[in-house]
């Protein structure tokens, strides 16, 4: 019996590493391309592009620029969705790796505003669509590549690889631009700034290695619908809305914990490498708990996990600052730390828990419009309002910790109308059945 066991968990384990390294290793270079950006708008781009504002507008004004590669997401997660739903995922995964990889190539490659004058932010914003528009279509496919080959009773865990990419793409992100913040600041803005955006660039071409020995699928075209997403808005709607409002409340805990913090920190007397040095600790904490929660979620059910780590981050979110405005270096670790490990519950449930709620035919398109439509109205918007709500409040964070609880609310109460999914077998996904027939599923 021994002989029989360990060559299927063997192939199964090897099925996992490659999984992994399909949907996981290719989110984390295109979530590193926008965690390299986010910390550039904190610390460089406000002095580079936009020198005609004080440091505290400009850096305002450098957040609004980020979440214009918002506005895209949506657009990129319908066009690409539905290609990805007609003709099969393997093509627009290495499609988005390319787009994104090129236009972070290029923003390294950008003159200041000194060289270029009101065309250098121009040019900026304009690559971060086109950064957008990718990252629209790339977040869902390699969500689904985890969740559709995975064993039952791990789509959880298999769909948070794209989870815990994040965590390893922000970790490697923050990493790269620690040490060059250890350069002189004149260096840093001359041109150091650049190095993280061209080593992105180059990385990508190893998530497309890795995505071009995906095995081909056979063409969808003729079981899928003429037009994918009025499909799933005429047979989902409810879920779709409430997909888009769990999007906007995650993302937005998500941007202000891991964008906003930087500049908080720096705000509070913390020099630039012991901010990123705040934020390479709740990465690798991230990393860690996305696939315990998603295993979890496995054996317990996605709402406990994503309700009850929602309610605990929105709590411990107004503890978070005066941990960091003790200015002890230990607690304000803890503080980043606990932060991410709360911000890892939903994360590392979401990729299944949405995914699910769709049916195979419709899957990418839904799951991409409805989860950057909520990225983009809720993470677009999420850093910018944060700086904006410091400034109203003289300082003071209340006004922070008061808006990241009102999106735990929409959160908590969009993932409580969503159908509990975690005992539905893979083939009946989508189905139209209510909650109790899902809860009589056999484990």
């Amino acid at each position: 019996m021994t002989e029989t066991v360990r060559p299927g968990l063997k192939a199964r384990t090897a099925r996992g590493t490659r999984t992994f390294l399909i949907s996981g290793f290719g989110t984390a270079l295109e979530f590193y391309d926008f965690i390299i950006y986010g910390l550039a708008a904190a610390i460089v781009f406000p002095t580079v592009f936009f020198p005609a504002f004080d440091r505290t507008v400009g850096t305002l004004v450098a957040f609004a620029a980020f979440g214009s590669g918002f506005v895209a997401r949506p657009l990129g997660g319908i066009v690409i969705g539905h290609f990805g739903d007609r003709i099969g995922r393997k093509s627009m995964l290495i499609l988005t790796l390319l787009v994104m990889g090129g236009s972070t190539f290029l923003i390294g490659c950008l003159p200041s505003y000194g060289t270029l004058g009101i065309a250098a932010p121009v040019l900026l914003v304009a690559l971060r669509l086109v950064q957008g528009f990718a990252a629209g279509g790339e977040w869902g496919g390699a969500s689904l590549f985890g969740i559709e080959n995975a064993p039952e009773d791990r789509r959880g865990l298999w769909g948070s690889f794209t989870s815990a990419g994040i965590g390893i793409g922000s970790l490697f992100g923050t990493g790269v631009f620690t040490l060059i913040t250890l350069l002189p600041e004149d260096q840093l803005e001359a041109w150091a700034w650049r190095l993280p955006f061209w080593l992105g660039g180059l990385l990508v071409l190893v998530g497309v290695l890795a995505r071009s020995r995906m095995p081909q699928e056979e063409r969808r075209t003729e079981s899928a619908p003429r037009v994918p997403i009025l499909d799933a808005v005429k047979r989902h709607p409810r879920q779709m809305l409430l997909a888009i409002g769990v999007a906007f409340g995650y993302n937005t805990l998500a941007y202000i914990g891991t964008i906003f913090t930087v500049t908080y920190a720096e705000e509070r007397g913390y020099s630039y490498t012991e901010s990123l040095l705040l934020q390479v600790a709740g990465s690798v904490a991230f990393t860690i708990a996305v696939p315990a929660m998603a295993l979890l979620s496995d054996r317990k059910g996605r709402k406990p996990v994503v309700i009850l780590g929602t309610l605990a981050y929105a709590v411990f979110f107004f503890l978070y600052f005066p941990l960091v405005d003790g200015h002890v270096l230990l607690l304000a670790t803890l503080a980043y730390v606990l932060v991410n490990v709360l911000m890892a519950a939903p994360q590392g449930c979401i990729p299944a828990f949405l995914g699910e709620q769709f049916s195979a035919a419709t899957r990418y398109s839904s799951l991409s419009a409805t989860y950057q439509t909520g990225a983009a109205l809720g993470g677009g918007t999420a850093a910018t309002a944060a700086a904006a709500l410091l400034i109203a409040y003289d300082g003071n964070p209340l006004g922070v910790g008061l808006y990241s609880g009102a999106a735990a609310l929409i959160l908590v109460l969009c993932a409580w109308g969503l159908r509990e999914t975690f005992r539905v077998p893979t083939a009946r996904l989508g189905e139209r059945v209510e909650e109790p027939a899902a809860e009589r599923v056999t484990v």
